[in-house]
């Protein structure tokens, strides 16, 4: 079995109007998609969430990545990977380069798991047929207001979920109080509350006072209280507070993880696959937290982290947007959109990591 093609490309879905974090504010959701198929028509696909920089992403598969696969085998996942982590050391290691050996790693894993007629859950050890997923919302948008916010969060409640993600940190510290405490309400005294700062607060006083303020609203966590290469104020943030502090989503590989788990930074892990360096660097990070006893929440590509959390034994949650609130549009472009049942979502058994995506749509959307 050899590699006879990669094709990479992006493609930017545009929302129906602007939504915003803490820190930023979002009009369009661009991806690099990248396709690898093998001599006897086998197709695999990878993709990562471009934050503005999907194009770039795609070239760099194009004219640095590609070159180094085909031709070979694509059931080699631990060789290639290797191969093309090392071979980058000089402009790589981190950022564009990593999603791009991630889209690549995650399409020869479809690949791999496709040839084997097993779902890739199954191909990585299949420890679970299902896993809970919490909705994640409460970001901020014009005119959205606490009542767009209590209405938000109980709709959550009322399609299933006892787990709810909630944006913090735009406002001021007395509006973020308010908005945690009719979050609150809206889901009752007995559901889990997260939130999330996408590092906002940018010293110990500021990011301690506000984690602070929201404790009495029983948060399960807090992520990306600061930037994510503050490690020392990660740490001191943790020690700080009497609930958990997460962050992973921008961790490019399994040093960066090595560095969390070793300061004692965060009690949740949330690597993405996308991001970190494909299925083959996922799991090496999972294990690695699995040794330390710490749970894995992966950040957003519910579609493939259902395969990876359901393949580990330290999985806790998957990030679910449902598509009507308009913040993540990769729906869109997806032949078999999943969506939880009562806070759970079923592993499909297709072959493969599951994901198929729509050419015309890919094409109308493409940059």
């Amino acid at each position: 079995m050899k590699i006879a093609e990669v094709e990479s490309f992006a493609v930017s879905i545009p929302l129906k109007e602007p939504v915003a974090f803490a820190t930023r504010v979002v009009e369009e959701r661009d991806h690099a998609i990248v396709y690898v198929r093998t001599e006897d028509g086998t197709e695999g696909v990878g993709y990562s969430l471009g934050y503005g920089g999907a194009d770039v992403i795609a070239k760099a598969v194009e004219s640095v990545l590609a070159p180094m696969v085909e031709g070979e085998d694509p059931r080699d996942t631990s060789r290639l990977w290797s191969e093309m982590f090392d071979a980058t050391v000089q402009i790589g290691r981190k950022g564009v380069m990593v999603r791009a050996i991630s889209c690549i790693d995650t399409a020869l894993w479809d690949i791999k798991a496709k040839a084997a007629g097993m779902p890739l859950y199954k191909l990585l050890g299949g420890h679970a047929d299902e896993v809970p997923a919490y909705a994640s919302g409460g970001y901020y948008r014009e005119g959205k207001g606490l009542e767009g916010l209590r209405e938000e969060m109980e709709t959550y409640v009322d399609r299933g979920h006892d787990v709810v993600k909630m944006k913090v940190g735009r406002k001021s510290l007395e509006e973020e109080v308010e908005r945690v405490r009719v979050a609150r309400e809206a889901i009752g005294p007995n559901r889990t509350l997260l939130m999330d700062a996408n590092g906002k607060w940018k010293n110990k006083q500021e990011a301690v006072r506000a984690c602070r303020a929201f404790e009495e609203y029983n948060p399960y966590f807090i992520e990306e209280p600061v930037m994510p290469d503050s490690l020392d104020l990660y740490r001191e943030v943790n020690e700080s507070l009497d609930y958990a502090v997460a962050g992973g989503e921008l961790e490019f590989n399994r040093y960066g993880f090595a560095d969390l788990l070793r300061e004692d930074a965060v009690e949740i892990i949330q690597p993405d696959v996308t991001v970190v360096g494909g299925v083959t660097e996922w799991m090496r990070v999972a294990d690695m937290a699995a040794c330390h006893d710490i749970p894995v929440a992966p950040h957003y590509n519910w579609d493939l982290h259902i395969q990876l959390l359901a393949a580990i034994e330290n999985g806790l949650w998957i990030e679910y947007f449902y598509r009507d609130s308009d913040v993540k549009a990769f729906d869109d472009v997806l032949t078999y959109p999943v969506e939880p049942e009562d806070g759970m979502i079923q592993l499909p058994q297709r072959p493969g990591h599951g994901v198929e995506l729509e050419r015309d749509a890919l094409e109308e959307f493409r940059i």
